[in-house]
């Protein structure tokens, strides 16, 4: 037993050393405000504004000019298509390449929600299994399944070093005629998305995946896909805290940490065709102010036709930020996207603080979520197959 105690307290050394080594600034004493606060005053204002930068680049293998985006913006997060995706081990391969053009540990986003949106599947180098449409978990009318679906998501992404899955919908299928939605929806009223989308949540979490929840203030009673032109919702607010909202509220009171605005536009309560992901109206004074929402707010991606349509790159990124939105989604350039930031804070109409306010959610994010750790991501020998297959066939049944 004495030797075990000794090699442990070598051990223990060994990893505080390394990690002094990576992140020579961090104290292990620190809390974690003041750990935030110390990177905060350590990063450039080009870095930080990184933070609030997500790019994509639709390839397996990276070029000269995604390596050099990857250096100059330093982004604070990647998301994945099933363009990037060609075996596991690829897979994970690049994402470790890319993390290594970054200073600041990525987040490695994906569109992960079973059914029709369901970036890796049916991968049989690594067994990944593919995962039934949402709509017929609701069904089922078992949360506790729903959990477990949420954790065969989440432990088959965690091995590729996958940190977060843009999952789940918590919109309404109250419209038969959206195309957009769908069966991705959990079912055709408020309490069965709420009953049925918040175990997911959690069953998410547990595996170690920020799950984001998508797309406030609710995408289920359109006609429109926001992906090809500019959808409109001519609801008032009364109506909406009576349906749309009721789901993302419940998600509120759960803390998620995470939420995706849509591309809607909503002229009842803005009075005009501002999409909700660039309006102040819906981002501060009703998600945040009304509604108490206090965690990271990502817009829908920023390259659909709904805001390239009618707004120029620099002109959706700054709408963006003095919405109230944290994280940009695949702004068209991303380069473009840092400059018009940068070009705003030298003009001194984008301030510090304002910047500061949500990348210190970022990094807090981070770090709780253990970022910072120099652990080993699980193999994917890991991922038990066997049970995943049993609980996806309860759905089916």
């Amino acid at each position: 037993m004495r030797k075990v105690g000794i090699l442990l307290g070598i051990f223990i050394i060994l990893g505080c050393f390394l990690g002094s080594i990576f992140y020579p600034g961090v104290n292990i004493h620190m809390t974690l405000e003041e750990r935030v606060n110390q990177m905060l005053e350590e990063m450039t204002i080009e870095e930080k504004i990184g933070q609030m930068i997500f790019v994509s680049f639709r390839y397996p293998e990276l070029n000269k000019v995604m390596r050099g985006n990857l250096t100059t913006v330093q982004p604070g997060g990647f998301i994945l298509f099933k363009e990037n995706v060609n075996t596991c081990q690829s897979t994970k391969d690049l994402i470790q390449e890319i993390q290594s053009f970054v200073d600041v540990p990525m987040f490695f986003g994906i569109d992960q929600e079973g059914g029709r949106v369901q970036r890796i599947k049916d991968m049989e180098d690594c067994n990944i299994l593919t995962v039934p449409p949402m709509y017929d978990v609701g069904k089922t009318n078992r949360p506790e399944l729903s959990y477990q679906v949420g954790t065969v998501l989440g432990e088959e992404l965690k091995p590729f070093g996958i940190n977060l899955d843009f999952a789940p919908s918590l919109d309404i299928f109250s419209n038969s005629e959206n195309t957009v939605i769908g069966n991705r929806a959990f079912g055709t009223d408020a309490d069965t998305v709420i009953r049925m989308g918040l175990p997911m949540i959690d069953g998410l979490q547990d595996a170690g995946i920020i799950p984001v929840v998508k797309h406030f203030p609710g995408h289920g009673d359109t006609t429109e896909d926001s992906h090809t032109t500019l959808p409109v919702v001519n609801k008032s607010k009364e109506e909406l805290l009576a349906n749309e909202l009721k789901p993302f509220q419940a998600a509120i009171e759960k803390n998620v940490p995470m939420m995706m605005v849509a591309h809607i536009a909503l002229p009842q309560l803005t009075n005009d065709l501002t999409p909700a992901s660039l309006s102040k109206e819906i981002i501060t004074n009703l998600l945040k102010e009304e509604m108490g929402y206090q965690g990271i707010v990502i817009t829908d991606a920023l390259d659909m036709k709904a805001i390239t349509d009618q707004y120029s790159t620099e002109e959706s990124v700054l709408m963006a930020i003095d919405a109230g939105v944290d994280i940009l989604l695949m702004p068209p350039e991303s380069r473009e996207a840092q400059n018009a930031m940068m070009k705003a804070y030298q003009n001194k109409t984008l301030t510090e603080k304002r910047i500061d306010q949500s990348v210190s959610k970022i990094l807090t994010l981070k770090y709780q979520m253990g970022f910072f750790d120099t652990t080993l991501l699980p193999d994917f020998t890991t991922i038990d197959t066997t049970r995943h297959q049993q609980i996806l066939d309860q759905v089916k049944s």
